[in-house]
């Protein structure tokens, strides 16, 4: 699954690699991949593969789910469809408390102790995450884990979540993106040094002189 979800990343453009022609990232970090998978969204058949690539991951690894919980925006139309599938009760988390009405920062019903599973489309450093969970947790609730289409496997990442003790599962990854990459043409084989040394130490720029 975890090749394939990374081929139908490559096809339909949600995944750039550009090792030659780095991206500059939000946080200034000179990158040589871009991700946006919402355009998967637009693929029928690549977003069913995700969607049921959720719903298997999530009844393997937390069996004992009560709601599907989604990141603001881009978790939430995936939480919707593998709530769907799964006949689950549905909600998310926004990013600030709602500027009016009841200024909820939590939409849908979800009960103190309820044991929840939270959608996310990609996993950089695991910052935005960590204020969901969090406010999950104030909200009495039993965070089993995240689960997340695609995580760069930056090193910050997973001290996030260790420092959260929230497990992390994704359908793939940045190395089966590379292989994925590899087998469809869209990298060389002398691009790996310069990928790989990125996703070691990606505040060190020297990956592009390589």
């Amino acid at each position: 699954m975890e090749k394939l979800i990374a081929k139908n990343l490559l096809e339909a453009e949600a995944v750039f690699l550009r090792p030659n022609d780095p991206f500059t990232w939000a946080s200034g970090i000179q990158s040589p991949i871009y991700c946006d998978n919402r355009l998967i969204l637009s693929y029928p058949d690549k977003r069913t593969a995700v969607v049921e690539g959720f719903v298997k991951l999530i009844k393997k690894e937390y069996p004992d789910v009560e709601v599907i919980m989604g990141t603001a925006t881009a978790g939430i139309p995936w939480a919707a469809m593998v709530a769907d599938k799964m006949g689950l009760p549905m909600g998310y988390v926004r990013g600030s408390n709602k500027a009016h009405g009841k200024g909820n920062k939590i939409e849908g019903k979800v009960d103190a102790n309820a044991k929840v599973v939270i959608i996310e489309d990609l996993i950089s450093t695991g910052g935005s995450v960590r204020d969901v969970v969090d406010s999950l947790r104030d909200a009495n609730t039993h965070v089993l884990g995240v689960a997340a289409i695609f995580t760069y496997l930056l090193p910050k990442a997973t001290s996030a979540f260790e420092d959260m003790k929230c497990e992390l599962r994704t359908l793939s990854d940045y190395d089966y993106l590379l292989e994925a990459a590899l087998e469809l043409d869209y990298i060389k084989d002398r691009d790996l040094q310069k990928l790989k040394a990125f996703k070691n130490n990606p505040n060190d720029s020297a990956w592009m002189d390589l």
